[in-house]
């Protein structure tokens, strides 16, 4: 803990890293200020129908990932998800589409004009889900709600403005977080929304277990252990990788020739277990949405059926379907997201090699081969820590709230996150010469 809090210490002692660090804290007060700040028109005291409508299910899973700004109906209530969907739209797109692919392969300039066709993407996507968002609001909210009037234009057409404004600017700051911060800008707007969830899931699970004397303090330290497991899970997940050894030719002078020497350099290519993210998870969830969404438009006892199953995201039937759709998603995008042929062709320019495979085809083929056994096991465990807080429910008797922070994209994501932020302060201390904050030690000396 000494050493821990030697290199907290440190961190103020480099002056850009500090700078960096207090440019996030500000942009993230800022994020977190907007996610309080009602839609012009709106009755802020007459939200408890939205809110209620929040407290648990899919509402909910919307609310946490804007940050309560859903319930609010806040001027982020859009959050970043609008630029979240247009990323994977654009991702995908790049498979099947020259032009991007092109631009993949354009190095820097590339890249800006892919983030360029990203920003008005999102645009076009919160033009069509700010009128959505208005259309609940006149479900969810009374008439006396509305302060401009229950079917005002002007109200209407301000709000989509506004909702789509607010888009924008959330990932403006996340852009600036990701340039003048300490990086992963947008995973750490959605991981502030997560964590501002979470004081008040604890409070409600504690009041349940405890003020109405439903298992008492020593099931609520059980339930805590549990947590603390499954974020160790998730952190072995995130963190674990096969490491494939890898050499590089080291040329050798001998007086006037030069020769190849086999054996030199020996690295390794590092594949994860869990090479998606959290990717699957939200791939799936967007089409869990359609069941409900498809059914809810006939009145047929089979339709309402299924609209109560996939409704409840506690239910058996929604995550045993959502468990498949994880691990189907996991290979999906494990596969365009780990090129192993590309990787293959680098190796083998670079006069690199795998011990005991042949360079090239041979070499893709290996590696593909490895994914995909790795690929198995890791959408297992995707799987089961996607599901768990239905397990939780089911078999602890949790608060749902509460619950949903025993796994699924919400514990993943701030796992994640974590992860990266200290490995950017790390990088900075280490460039400075210091112990990483996972690291114990003297401070290093600069080599001459």
């Amino acid at each position: 803990m000494k050493k821990f809090i030697e290199s907290f210490v440190n961190v103020w002692k480099i002056e850009e890293l500090k700078n960096k660090i207090l440019i996030t804290l500000g942009m993230l007060v800022v994020y977190r200020f907007g996610a309080q700040v009602t839609l012009p028109g709106i009755d802020a005291t007459k939200l408890q129908n939205l809110s209620t409508q929040t407290d648990q299910g899919i509402g909910w899973l919307i609310n946490v990932f804007t940050g309560g700004a859903f319930s609010q109906a806040s001027v982020f209530a859009l959050g970043i998800m609008p630029y979240i969907s247009a990323s994977i739209v654009v991702q995908l797109m790049g498979i099947a589409i020259p032009y991007l692919q092109k631009l993949q392969k354009d190095g820097e300039s590339g890249r800006k004009k892919i983030n360029q066709i990203t920003r008005w993407l999102t645009i076009g996507i919160t033009l069509l889900q700010g009128p959505g968002y208005i259309y609940n609001l006149y479900k969810q909210l009374p008439g006396d709600a509305f302060l401009l009037g229950f079917n005002s234009f002007s109200f209407i057409f301000s709000s989509v403005i506004i909702l789509t404004t607010g888009t924008i600017f959330a990932m403006w700051l996340g852009e600036k977080i990701t340039d003048k911060g300490i990086g992963n800008g947008i995973s750490l707007l959605i991981m502030v929304g997560i964590l501002a969830r979470l004081p008040q899931a604890f409070i409600q699970e504690f009041s349940s277990r405890v003020t109405e004397n439903n298992g008492g303090p020593m099931l609520i330290v059980l339930e805590v252990i549990i947590w603390l497991l499954i974020i160790i899970a998730c952190i072995l997940l995130t963190m674990a990788v096969r490491r494939i050894p890898v050499q590089y030719a080291r040329r050798t002078t001998t007086g006037d020739f030069e020769q190849d020497a086999m054996g030199g350099n020996r690295q390794w290519i590092p594949l994860k277990l869990n090479a998606s993210g959290v990717m699957p998870i939200i791939f799936a969830q967007a089409i869990m949405f359609i069941p409900a969404a498809v059914a809810g438009l006939s009145t047929s006892d089979a339709a309402q059926t299924i609209t109560t199953s996939f409704q409840n995201i506690f239910g058996w039937q929604y995550n045993l379907v959502f468990a498949l759709l994880i691990i189907i998603f996991t290979y999906f995008y494990t596969a365009i997201t780990v090129p192993t042929n590309k990787m293959a062709d680098d190796l083998k320019r670079s006069g690199g090699f795998i011990p005991g495979v042949k360079p090239g085809v041979e070499t893709g083929d290996y590696l593909d081969k490895i994914m995909s056994l790795l690929t198995f096991p890791g959408s297992l465990f995707l799987a089961l820590i996607a599901v768990f807080p239905a397990i939780a429910v089911s078999l602890i008797g949790v608060q749902q709230g509460w619950a949903m922070f025993y796994g699924g994209t919400s514990l993943l994501i701030m796992v994640g996150v974590a992860i990266d932020t200290i490995q950017q302060i790390n990088s900075y201390l280490l460039n400075k010469h210091y112990d990483g904050l996972m690291k114990s030690g003297k401070n290093r000396k600069a080599v001459a």
